[in-house]
């Protein structure tokens, strides 16, 4: 597993000359990238959502298209539209802003329910179908949505089932003073994205996705990040439990995890470290704990303590 930790350290040491300080969250990013799983970014204005995406396109050579959504956007906006040639006398399909291998959707929350709705099939088949025909969406296919958690004024919550294709839930946050005086340095003279070069090539990319998936997880590992999901479904503060698509976001993203430190198997560690931005997002509190302000992540929190770990046993 070293090829695969050596090129997720060279993306990641390109993209931190962007995104200043924020090593974890950047991994976070990679591992979703490495298991071909889209993420949510859920944070205010101005932290570097849009950078990060941008920067992460670059580092792989990848191609790069932006959706700003807004309330009047239609779906057709967003895979694409059958227009008539006349010169041909043929319908020609025009592709959207989805056809691209990494798309940043710029506050998802604010489209409609019909345009968000446009994304599940991308998101899920990595295909979208216009006027009966289905087209092919390039690999790699990364979705990067954001949406700001503070304002909910003219905005459409996300669905479960949209909340359920995100592999993972992340937060970049505020930088430290020492980064946001790092990042004025940075910024002197020309925004460092655009000096940035490429890191590695798509090809490097999709040979690491691939051996990702060798990586071994022991069957007591596997009961465990099941045990876990389970104790989403029977908690008293929660009205809707994660489902089988959160056992397989935390199994994938954990042998990513693993891939990316060098090693070929998945020990509890992995699991727990991406429990939260795997599982959080897909819970819904009930009612009554929601009058007490019980948060989704004090839920996983909890039951990451009271479950218990599995511990070591030979490998034959």
């Amino acid at each position: 597993m070293n090829d695969v930790q050596a090129i997720a350290e060279k993306v990641i040491h390109n993209v931190e000359k962007v995104i200043i300080g924020k090593y974890e969250e950047i991994r976070l990013t990679l591992v979703g990238l490495l298991c071909r799983g889209h993420l949510l970014i859920e944070d205010v204005p101005g932290v570097g959502k849009t950078m990060l995406a941008r920067s992460i396109a670059k580092s792989i050579g990848c191609t790069f298209r932006r959706i700003q959504f807004t309330p009047d956007m239609l779906p057709s906006d967003v895979t694409g539209v059958s227009v008539f040639n006349q010169k041909t006398r043929e319908f020609e399909f025009r592709p959207g802003p989805v056809m691209a291998q990494i798309v940043l959707t710029d506050e998802i929350n604010r489209a409609t329910p019909k345009t968000q709705s446009a994304l599940l099939e991308a998101m899920q088949e990595q295909q979208v179908t216009v006027d009966g025909i289905t087209y092919p969406i390039p690999e790699p296919f990364l979705v990067l949505a954001t949406q700001n958690p503070i304002e909910y004024e003219g905005t459409f919550p996300l669905p479960e089932a949209q909340l359920d294709r995100f592999m993972m839930r992340i937060s970049l946050g505020y930088p430290s003073p020492e980064h946001e005086i790092a990042i004025l340095d940075s910024q002197q003279y020309v925004h460092p994205v655009e000096t940035i070069e490429q890191a590695i090539d798509v090809r490097e990319l999709l040979d690491a996705q691939e051996k990702v998936k060798e990586v071994y997880v022991d069957p007591l590992i596997k009961e465990y990040i099941v045990t876990l999901v389970n104790a989403t479904r029977h908690h008293p503060d929660i009205y809707l439990g994660a489902s089988p698509r959160g056992s397989l976001a935390l199994y994938q993203t954990s042998r990513a995890r693993a891939a990316i430190l060098g090693r070929d198997y998945v020990i509890p560690d992995d699991v727990k470290a991406l429990a939260m931005p795997a599982l959080a997002h897909r819970l819904i509190v009930s009612p009554s704990a929601r009058i007490q302000e019980v948060d989704p992540k004090t839920v996983v929190e909890e039951i990451l303590k009271s479950v218990p770990v599995p511990g070591a046993r030979v490998r034959v």
